[in-house]
């Protein structure tokens, strides 16, 4: 303590008082101009990338960022852009589909990738939050999960499995074949001849895809429930810590 008192003495001269902290460094107006022009040239660069070849800290910049420039981080989320001749036929199909499901259900299919280490495909992962209460069905009832373990899965692999193997089966047991709409979107599994065919047969004038009896309009993901609110909230349930250890464990919490 006495160490202390001295060495005070001695430097705040012939005061023992505490040395007040000098705090943060100022960052100049010069740094901040520099950090502004070299992220206004590349808005998507990275701070990381950027630190190394300026030799600014990645904490100075972020600093810089939120009070002297007041940016924020915008995460980006991969959509399909729609053109106004897209919004048109998603128009008209929506109001075909309020017509047909007066009377009958829609079965909407879609398909999504489920990582063990929770990260999933960007073109999947789309996250809208875990649950949005202005989301009514009218029939709440979830056929699957069907899992294609197949690292690529083709038209052969799609209708033996989920129509031969589980969907029809399903169907047949709770008699519903016949009162019911079935989507699919156009990936290219589905556009198979041998899909369509069994598609015509067992859902005749009732199917609802690429060159199907109800066209599915393209770039339309938000027309299908899966896509804007299912598999965000399915996986806001799937992915919480610990994560699955294994694809059986993955598996299970899925089914469940």
């Amino acid at each position: 303590t006495i160490y202390s008192w001295y060495k005070n003495f001695v430097q705040i001269r012939c005061s023992v008082c505490h040395i007040k902290p000098p705090g943060r460094p100022h960052v100049s107006d010069t740094t901040v101009e520099q950090i502004r022009e070299s992220f206004v040239r590349s808005p998507q660069k990275s701070t990381r990338c950027e630190s190394q070849k300026s030799g600014i800290p990645n904490v100075t910049m972020w600093r810089v960022f939120r009070k002297r420039l007041h940016l924020k981080a915008y995460k980006l989320s991969i959509v399909q852009r729609l053109t106004d001749a897209d919004k048109v036929v998603c128009k008209e199909f929506c109001m075909q589909m309020f017509h047909h499901i007066q009377d009958d259900s829609v079965i909407f299919s879609d398909e999504s990738t489920f990582h063990v280490s929770g990260k999933v495909n960007t073109h999947n992962h789309r996250i809208w939050g875990s649950e949005n209460p202005h989301v009514s069905l009218r029939k709440e009832r979830v056929y699957g999960p069907f899992f294609f373990v197949e690292t690529t899965i083709t038209s052969i692999i799609y209708l033996d499995m989920l129509f031969q193997e589980f969907l029809i089966p399903q169907l047949d047991e709770d008699n519903q074949e016949r009162r019911i709409h079935f989507q699919q979107d156009s990936a290219p599994p589905h556009y198979l001849g041998e899909v369509r065919k069994y598609l015509n047969t067992h859902f005749p004038g009732r199917w609802i895809g690429r060159v199907a009896p109800i066209a599915w309009p393209p770039r339309s993901q938000e027309l299908t429930p899966l896509d804007f609110f299912l598999w965000g909230f399915v996986k806001a349930r799937v992915f919480v810590p610990p994560l699955p250890a294994n694809i059986i464990e993955l598996r299970t919490r899925l089914t469940a």
